[in-house]
């Protein structure tokens, strides 16, 4: 199946203590129906001092569950919803808000 959202597209989130907040997603996680976006569902982790890295509290983004994110529509910034359409043979994900082409 062709993934709607890709890493490094812009989302919109939909619900949750970040809601309304938009970013570029870093991380898709397909198998758990998850993505990471950069800015967003930030929390705190407690890391333990390793040879490599120093210990502490760090700040990092968790991940969101697919369907709490919407595309940005390229034209309005927007959330919108993805359609797919076959143009010069190459399947290419579309804004349905728009009609406009995402990728292609």
């Amino acid at each position: 199946m062709a993934a709607k959202i890709k890493k490094g597209d812009k989302v919109v989130v939909l619900a949750g203590k970040d809601r309304g907040k938009d970013g570029e997603v870093i991380q898709v996680l397909p198998q758990e129906d998850r993505v990471v976006v950069r800015g967003v569902n930030l929390v705190k982790k407690h890391q333990r001092q390793t040879q490599r890295e120093q210990g502490g509290v760090i700040t990092r983004e968790a991940p969101l569950h697919i369907s709490n994110v919407a595309l940005a529509d390229p034209s309005t910034g927007k959330p919108t919803r993805v359609g797919f359409r076959i143009e010069d043979g190459k399947k290419v994900r579309v804004a349905k808000a728009s009609g406009e082409v995402i990728d292609g």
